[in-house]
């Protein structure tokens, strides 16, 4: 059984901490174990029920009365909400589709976000928060390695197919290269890279997962590219990736070099004047898009 701090069940039902700590207080909602230090722990039943709560709050149910409520009345009314077809439960049905390999479930209820508000929004406002919930949850050990791999290659399927949606620029002029470092396979956030610049007009040159240095500097040399992107998500030292991008800003001095993820974040102080932080879509397309 998962065991989840309160900031991992802030994440996973988007109910902040100190809501969370009110309900338990005034209403009673739950009681969490607490370790030798007083931390609060939550158990999956308890991220289950927070979650059916939060669909009931959302839907106009005051807090104070779901309190009163026994859990065969919450589960009915969640129930009736979830068998509507004019309610929104984006969120959970998400983290269903997760739950039990829904393939349909997932790809449904994601193109019907695309679909309302675009790629570039979903990707931020769903999507995004999503994986990181994705990843508390494996952390955790809720759901499996297998798990987090098929809902990801679902999201990597999506992106491909909105890229290729879009039209191939005429102009091959000052093009952009995007690459992953070698070792590094985690493509999310590279393609999105891609369909942002793809959907402004930009020639992309998308060189994909784990590129060898060498073959790195080779496609520079053919290229010429006005700017190259990389994408850092697996733990890395960090004398390495200083190092790295001191050397690619030698071996090409011509271009501009952006980087996002976990590890450019981490180590942004110390990266600063060998390459530019990616911290968003709006940030990535400032340097562009006029």
């Amino acid at each position: 059984m998962a065991e989840y701090k309160i900031k991992d069940i802030e994440i996973l039902t988007g109910i902040k901490a100190h809501t969370i700590r009110i309900w338990e207080k005034r209403y009673k909602i739950l009681i969490p174990e607490r370790t030798e230090t007083q931390i609060r722990t939550y158990s999956d039943q308890d991220l289950s029920s927070l979650l059916n709560i939060s669909l009931l709050n959302k839907n106009g149910h005051k807090i104070s009365h779901i309190a009163e409520w026994d859990k065969d009345k919450i589960n009915r009314l969640v129930w009736d909400i979830k068998m509507s077809r004019n309610v929104n439960f984006t969120e959970e049905k998400l983290i269903l589709a997760l739950l039990h390999t829904d393939e349909q479930l997932f790809s449904e209820t994601l193109q019907v976000l695309i679909d309302d508000k675009g790629l570039s929004k979903t990707f931020s406002e769903d999507l995004m928060p999503f994986l990181e919930r994705i990843g508390v949850m494996w952390l955790v050990n809720s759901i499996s390695a297998a798990q987090e791999h098929f809902i990801s290659n679902l999201i990597r399927q999506k992106i491909i197919s909105e890229i290729d949606k879009q039209e191939i620029p005429a102009d091959k002029s000052n093009p952009v290269m995007l690459y992953l470092p070698e070792h590094d396979w985690h493509e999310i956030g590279l393609l999105f890279y891609q369909y942002l610049l793809r959907s402004k007009g930009f020639h992309t040159v998308y060189l994909g997962q784990s590129l060898p240095y060498d073959s790195l500097l080779d496609c520079i040399q053919r290229i010429q590219p006005k700017a190259i992107i990389s994408s850092w998500l697996t733990a890395i030292d960090k004398p390495f990736i200083i190092n790295y991008f001191k050397q690619l800003k030698q071996d090409a001095p011509n271009a501009m070099l952006f980087a996002g993820g976990a590890q450019i974040n981490l180590h942004s102080l110390d990266l600063i004047g060998y390459v530019t932080e990616i911290k968003n879509a709006d940030s990535l397309l400032a340097h562009f898009v006029n």
